[in-house]
This record gives structure tokens, C-alpha cells and sequence, in this order.
């Protein structure tokens, strides 16, 4: 059974992880947009992931005797100068969110709710994956620059990827 807290705070991390995936979805299209079709695939991944992510706590709320209140999503972002700019606020972001991520276990700590404490594992390990792939992104854009090329060869690898739901 979750703590009246814990389930206000699961709900605002099911709000914020559905408003991930729609700023990976705007940053999708712009990419689209703009005839980067590699980098709006990785982009449009992240959607995804963070759709599942999102879903994976509505599901544990229930689970644990919780009702999932969904919330309006803000407005997000529409346009980005520069696939560094997008990868630098995909960064920023989830950063972001691997401190509400550690504020929730910090809770979970505090009301000694081992259960949460558990499935919070699973995300903390996420977050450090998720930091670490866009600062890479991030690291090759600084060195590619304004490299037509590299843009282009890049935007090819980032074609590659494939999406890989969570296992349950």
C-alpha cells in the first residue's frame, strides 16, 4: 500500500515522464522537419521509451493500491536551432529527471517503502544510461561542428536505432 505522499509524488513522475515523451516527439518532428531523418528516429525512440516509462509507474501505482491521476501536459518546445541544442536539452532534461528520480527514492527511504525503493532501481540505473548516451551524442556533434559529412554519416548511425521495450 502506498503512502498517501508516495502516491501524489508516482503521479507527478507519471505526468512528467508522459511530458518526456511528448518533448522527444516534438523534437522528432522538428528533426523530421528538417530532413534529418536519423537523429528524428532516435528522437521518436525516445518517445517511446519514455511512453513505457510513464506506464511502467501508472502500473505500479495500481499495483500497490494507488489510482493513477493524469494531469494536463505543458507546453513543450517546438524548434531547435541546431542538433546540438536538441542533444544539449535532451541532456539538461534528463538530468532533470534523475533528480526527481532520486528525490522519489529519497522518499521511498524516508516512509521505508521497500517495495518502491525496489522498482526505483530499475529507473535509477535507466538515468544513468540515459545521461550517458546524450552526453556521446553531444561529445561527437562538438567534434563533427558544422562537418556536412558528419552530420550526415551521424545522422545515418542514429538511423540504426531500433526500439526495445522494457522487460517486464
Amino acid at each position: 500500500m502506498l503512502s498517501k505522499k508516495m502516491e501524489e509524488a508516482l503521479n507527478a513522475q507519471i505526468n512528467a515522464e508522459f511530458w518526456s515523451a511528448y518533448l522527444y516527439l516534438s523534437m522528432s518532428a522538428d528533426f523530421a522537419a528538417k530532413g534529418k531523418p536519423g537523429f528524428a528516429n532516435w528522437m521518436h525512440i525516445q518517445f517511446k521509451e519514455e511512453q513505457e516509462h510513464a506506464i511502467k509507474f501508472f502500473n505500479y501505482v495500481i499495483s500497490r493500491g494507488g489510482k493513477p491521476e493524469l494531469k494536463p501536459i505543458e507546453e513543450v518546445k517546438t524548434s531547435w536551432e541546431s542538433p546540438l541544442e536538441a542533444f544539449e536539452d535532451t541532456l539538461a532534461h534528463e538530468q532533470k529527471v534523475t533528480a526527481m528520480i532520486n528525490d522519489l527514492y529519497g522518499l521511498a527511504v524516508e516512509e521505508k517503502d521497500y517495495a518502491t525503493q525496489s522498482m526505483l532501481r530499475w529507473f535509477i540505473d535507466e538515468q544513468v544510461e540515459e545521461e550517458e548516451t546524450a552526453q556521446g551524442i553531444i561529445e561527437a556533434l562538438n567534434m563533427i561542428k558544422d562537418n556536412g559529412f558528419g552530420l550526415y554519416t551521424l545522422d545515418k548511425e542514429l538511423a540504426t536505432r531500433v526500439y526495445t521495450p522494457i522487460a517486464e
